[in-house]
């Protein structure tokens, strides 16, 4: 099963709240099957815990360290929100990332996705992605 497939790939979405976007996130990787149902709410717990969101735009929201067992697969969804989402304290979010790590494959995901995300113009790639092919190529650079 792909880490990144194109069903995992939501562009040009409109959400009304940060817990719609963490929501759309998880509901996308329950749906391909790479989550159980009770992922979503793990994700809620770590955003009470600390904010997912990195900067530049950009949140990555992800369970907590016992949602292990909710995860079936490694995965990412990837939420192109254009016109942004209010993502708390006066920070917008315009990609939200829901990850999931089977074991301690989360890592490797946190990290290609920081290295994706340390170069603006990557994150413009992202925000302005028009197709799931033209988004996930920008993954296929950095593997």
């Amino acid at each position: 099963m792909e880490v990144l497939a194109k069903a995992n790939i939501k562009l040009n979405q409109t959400v009304n709240s940060k817990e719609d976007a963490i929501r759309l996130a998880g509901q996308t990787l329950i749906d391909n099957g790479y989550v159980k149902n009770g992922y979503v709410e793990k994700m809620f717990e770590r955003e009470e815990t600390s904010s997912t969101f990195m900067g530049n735009f950009i949140a990555i929201p992800h369970g907590t360290e016992d949602a292990k067992e909710e995860v079936l697969h490694s995965g990412i969804s990837i939420i192109q929100i254009p016109n942004g989402v209010e993502y708390g304290e006066g920070n917008t979010a315009k990609v939200v990332f829901g990850i999931a790590g089977k074991n301690n494959e989360h890592l490797d995901i946190l990290s290609n996705i920081a290295i994706i995300c340390s170069e603006e113009e990557n994150i413009e790639r992202l925000i302005s992605a028009k197709t799931e092919e033209e988004l996930a190529a920008i993954f296929s650079e950095v593997n």
